[in-house]
């Protein structure tokens, strides 16, 4: 018989840039990239403490796609469910059916092919044979749980 080997950490992302998988290093390069356009755009206007408060927040978003996990869960998952809970509708309404309630009474086909009754019972009978009898019958309605193997 062959063996084979079972794939094992599948869930593990591989590490590709050194210590970071591939996208934590693209979530730091795109915020890296952000703040470094931010600093291209306004460095004429504004002093740097500014653009550095400007940048901030920007990057510590991107940081926390790129680490930060609530419950085991990645960040950019979080923000995925946020965004589907607040965009889909939330509305549920119970629409009561008027309509006369009806119970009827059914007999199984299987009942009344075999002419079972669901309660007829059996007395147990004196002879060996007819006890084997009782016990498999008592199996077949009861299940194995309510047989005493001393009677």
């Amino acid at each position: 018989m062959r063996q084979f080997q079972v794939p094992q950490f599948i869930e593990v992302e591989d590490k590709i840039f050194g210590p970071l998988t591939l996208k934590q290093f693209l979530y730091i390069v795109g915020g890296a990239g952000m703040a470094y356009i931010l600093y291209a755009f306004l460095s004429p206007f504004l002093p740097l403490f500014i653009i550095l408060t400007v940048a901030a927040p920007i990057v510590s978003f991107f940081f926390a796609l790129a680490f930060y996990k609530i419950n085991g869960q990645p960040f950019m998952k979080i923000l995925e469910n946020a965004f589907a809970h607040y965009t889909n509708s939330r509305l549920y309404i119970w629409k009561k059916i008027d309509r006369p309630i009806t119970i009827t009474e059914e007999k199984s086909e299987f009942l009344h092919r075999n002419n079972f009754s669901l309660l007829k019972k059996r007395a147990p009978s004196t002879n060996q044979g007819a006890k084997l009898q009782d016990l498999a019958w008592s199996i077949e309605v009861r299940g194995s749980k309510n047989i005493n193997p001393q009677t």
